[in-house]
């Protein structure tokens, strides 16, 4: 039995007609039964979960609020700290790490609102890159098609939502990590402004200001009611951003598309397969019946970033495993992921500030398209869903191609706002995605016309709804 919407689960522990920890035995019992499938999942404490969930039921007892988000069960991304678990970033060089004495800001957020952490989810080692896989855990799987992968980085949060495994899990994004394995899990996944969510603690951010924490659910309005609760600042964060004033739940509950729109089947560089494109179409014609005028453009961009884009997120590798080169199970790591950290190794200072530059450059190409449309819209990704045996590409107009994630990393590195949205399957029944982007802050400008298209696709959220 799918669980219901997320303030839905609230609602009923809130109002004692039903326990905290029963929802919580029951993510606990699915997981038990799809895990071993989809490997979402890296790391179960049921006595933890059922212990916290039961603490929610005793203060709907004594007449205490738990939040709203009560009783919810919450899987963590294992790159961010859930006290009593080990954060192994997916790296069999923290396998034996201790224990996290205490939640990372995110899910300490989501805890005080009533989540129930049911256990971690899988990560390549170090969120590296858009497949799930690690020598310590191995390959998370798509639901809907166990031959295909689940993307990255977050792919363990998308593969347990999408598989039903529970409700709700964390993300984060400093490429595409969660607007990826959305799209190919058929979610949707909401990257927020750079600054909304808040990447404070006692640790420097690990990809400078490129990675964007945040949730996966199942819906746009679940989405925004999980990501209403962990905006706002905090003061270990020097970039975080003050809590926006208008309410994001209300804004989703009054879906509505801008007047005007720019669509770009390339964003400028890349080739998208005409599979995707076929979808993307389809769902643009909705818009236009709509009365949305949708103006197809070359740009916004001269050239594609990823070289700039890579060279901070290299030089971000290798400053996080400094300390780990001698450990006598570096060589575990994926032979592609240790020479991204030898490249980082060789950039210079200056090299750093240059591309750091190039971000800017980027968002003033935004700014310029900004000034006549309101939305930009790309597909998510330029394959569909990559099969297992593809390896780290997908394929591209039936050629193979590392290019495939190309529409997703310039949004990191100008901050904005993006959103990918499930608008089809494919021939073999695979979702496909297509990406809305907004103006800088311009978050509500993309929920509002996520959830306005949501509701004419009408997609089926997960496998078991088809």
């Amino acid at each position: 039995m799918a669980f219901p919407p997320i303030d839905e689960i609230a609602h009923q522990v809130r109002s004692g007609q039903r326990s905290a920890r029963s929802f919580a035995e029951e993510s606990l019992e699915l997981i038990a039964s799809k895990n071993p499938q989809v490997n979402a999942f890296v790391a179960l404490d049921p006595e933890r979960s059922l212990a916290q969930a039961s603490a929610v039921d005793e203060l709907v007892a004594e007449g205490v609020d738990p939040g709203p988000l009560a009783g919810v069960p919450l899987g963590v991304k294992d790159l961010e700290d859930a006290a009593g678990f080990v954060t192994t970033e997916g790296s069999p060089l923290n396998e034996h790490a201790p224990a996290a004495l205490h939640d990372s800001l995110l899910v300490a957020r989501l805890r005080r609102a009533g989540c129930v952490v049911i256990g971690k989810t899988n990560t390549p080692p170090y969120g590296w890159t858009a497949r799930t896989d690690n020598a310590l855990f191995g390959l998370t799987r798509n639901p809907w098609n166990l031959d295909h992968h689940a993307g990255g980085s977050s792919g363990g949060s998308a593969a347990a939502v999408s598989s039903g495994m529970l409700p709700l899990a964390t993300a984060s994004d400093g490429g595409g990590s969660i607007r990826i394995p959305a799209s190919i899990c058929g979610l949707p996944g909401f990257k927020a402004s750079f600054g909304r969510v808040p990447n404070g603690g006692a640790e420097a951010p690990g990809w400078l200001a490129l990675s964007s924490k945040g949730i996966l659910a199942r819906s746009v309005r679940e989405t925004a009611l999980a990501t209403e609760i962990i905006v706002g600042p905090d003061p270990s964060d020097l970039a975080s951003l003050p809590r926006p004033e208008a309410s994001w739940l209300s804004a989703v509950e009054d879906p509505h598309t801008p007047a005007k729109v720019a669509w770009s089947p390339s964003l400028g560089y890349a080739e998208a397969d005409s599979e995707v494109l076929d979808a993307c179409l389809r769902a643009l014609e909705l818009l236009e019946a709509s009365g949305v005028e949708v103006v197809e453009i070359k740009g916004p961009f001269d050239h594609d970033p990823v070289m700039e884009w890579l060279t901070i997120v290299n030089t971000c590798l290798a400053r996080s495993t400094l300390d780990l080169r001698e450990h006598p199970r570096y060589t575990e790591l994926d032979q592609g992921l240790r020479n991204f950290i030898a490249m980082g190794d060789e950039v210079s200072g200056t090299q750093l500030v240059e591309a750091l530059d190039a971000s800017h450059h980027a968002n003033l190409q935004l700014v310029e398209l900004f000034s006549e449309f309101r939305l930009l819209i790309s597909p998510t990704l330029a394959s569909l869903p990559p099969a297992v045996a593809d390896g780290s590409e997908g394929i591209v107009n039936g050629q193979r191609s590392a290019s495939w994630v190309g529409f997703t990393y310039p949004f990191n590195l100008t901050k904005s706002p993006a959103m990918s949205i499930p608008v089809g399957l494919s021939s073999s029944g695979l979702p496909i995605g297509m990406q809305l982007i907004g103006p800088q802050h311009g978050d509500l400008v993309v929920l509002r016309a996520a959830a306005a298209l949501e509701a004419m696709l009408q997609f089926k959220l997960t496998p078991e709804a088809r």
